[in-house]
């Protein structure tokens, strides 16, 4: 192999790399040995929960292949940090990358021309891949998400979500700062930008570059808390720099830098991968969530009041989470999703010169869907422990206000360049004026 020239870059930042520095380093305290974590649990990062799928996917959650995965402490570091950067020419770069122990980046500027940047091993940080591939080094294989939580699986549709979609760099010690970066190694420890990616010289000299679709991040304003409000999307480069969004999701034209941002993951942030998007929860985030036995009291409380049905009087209850979530109950409470009026369920009032769907409420005389009430059951999607009083729009699935409202007014990217809010329980598009409904039980009459 004959290189053309090398450059020691030394370890990255917290948005990239950095040059070497001839100062003498700072002496640091040695982090603890592992063998202090012997018989402990180890130390959760954090989780990611897919949007859309309401606590499990529809076929179950196994192994890697699940809608939630927490990301805790390995026995043994395999972070990678960056090392040397190689000018080579282009048709010797399948040599250049034969080692499958060297991760590195590899970027095509011509047919004649490319930059390798080796990656050595990190002692201090945790890589975990996330991506559509089922190989190995992904430890969280992610499909597309479609409206009702049903994963797309087979050839039938074509997936926008890369094989290696994503990666994200924990550090092994206290803060745990967890980060994240465009596009993940592949089976050989390589990712490869090719001629047409989108890519570009750095003005300290070094590379960076964008995957074809784009890995695009939302970090909530006031954190993910009852006070929360939507933040500004954001696309992240394979460096871990931080860009305004491209003009469509694989344009050639890069967005501007923002340099008073950064990659770090905060509570609540969103990671879109353009057809599924995750949401990361911090442990002490979660600590803030109602926890499924919560729920489940919820549940039991609000049958307890024995709502009824205004105009056939049966006493109306919310199922089990344990009975399945495709068919409704005899017993399930129906709402009309523009007044927010919850019936049993009943066939009159049809309005179909309005649509199939469309039922004129007998209270209140408005015309809308009707749906069943299913009750939220991923907890981690829930900003606060509050009563389940609100209701997606048109999709019935049930949880706090602050929850609704929050998840209401957040635009989820969807296709090329449109947004769109969606139901985090099912990812159904939200409608009408705010996209939820308080809901307006009655009580029983004796």
């Amino acid at each position: 192999m004959v290189l053309e020239g090398s450059t020691d870059v030394g370890t990255p930042g917290s948005l990239g790399l950095r040059q070497t520095s001839s100062k003498a380093p700072r002496i640091l305290p040695a982090p603890p040995s592992d063998n202090l974590l012997l018989g402990k649990e180890p130390v959760k990062y954090g989780e990611l929960i897919v949007l859309g799928y309401n606590g499990s996917l529809a076929s179950g959650d196994k192994g890697r292949r699940r809608s939630r995965l927490a990301l805790s402490r390995r026995p043994q570091a395999n972070g990678v940090k960056p090392d040397v950067v190689h000018h080579i020419s282009t048709p010797l770069v399948s040599k250049a990358l034969s080692n499958r122990g060297q991760h590195s980046i590899s970027y095509t500027l011509s047919r004649s021309h490319s930059v390798i940047v080796e990656y050595t091993h990190d002692n201090d940080t945790d890589m975990f891949q996330i991506g559509r591939s089922t190989e190995n080094m992904i430890d969280f294989v992610v499909t597309d998400t479609t409206p009702g939580g049903v994963a797309g699986e087979g050839p039938a549709a074509q997936s926008t979500i890369s094989r290696y979609a994503c990666r994200v760099i924990c550090e092994r010690w206290p803060p745990y700062t967890a980060r994240i970066y465009a596009a993940g190694f592949d089976a050989s420890s390589n990712i490869f930008l090719g001629e047409r990616a989108a890519k570009w010289r750095t003005p300290d000299g070094l590379m960076d570059g964008l995957t074809t679709n784009g890995v695009l991040v939302m970090h909530p304003a006031g954190g993910f808390s009852e006070g929360s409000m939507p933040g500004v999307w954001r696309e992240i480069s394979v460096c871990g720099n931080v860009y305004t969004l491209r003009d469509s999701r694989s344009a050639q034209q890069r967005g501007k830098l923002v340099e008073n941002e950064s990659n770090v993951l905060r509570d609540g942030s969103l990671i879109d991968l353009c057809g599924a998007t995750l949401l990361w929860r911090t442990p002490a985030g979660l600590l803030r969530a109602p926890t499924l036995k919560q729920l489940e009291a919820q549940r039991q409380e609000a049958n307890a009041a024995r709502p009824q049905c205004p105009v056939g009087l049966s006493t109306l209850a919310f199922p089990s989470p344990a009975r399945g979530r495709d068919v409704p109950d005899k017993q399930q409470p129906w709402v009309y999703v523009r007044c927010g009026h919850v019936h049993g369920y009943h066939s009159w009032g049809c309005r179909r010169e309005r649509g199939p769907q469309e039922r004129e409420c007998p209270l209140c005389r408005l015309v809308g869907p009707y749906v069943p009430l299913w009750l939220g059951q991923e907890a981690g999607l829930c900003l606060d422990p509050g009563p389940p009083s609100h209701a997606f729009a048109p999709c019935g699935h049930v949880c706090s206000e602050k929850t609704a409202r929050y998840w209401a007014q957040t635009p989820l990217p969807h296709g090329t360049h449109a947004f769109h809010a969606a139901c985090p329980f099912c990812g159904a598009w939200l409608t009408g004026e705010s996209g939820c409904v308080r809901l307006i039980f009655q009580g029983p009459l004796d």
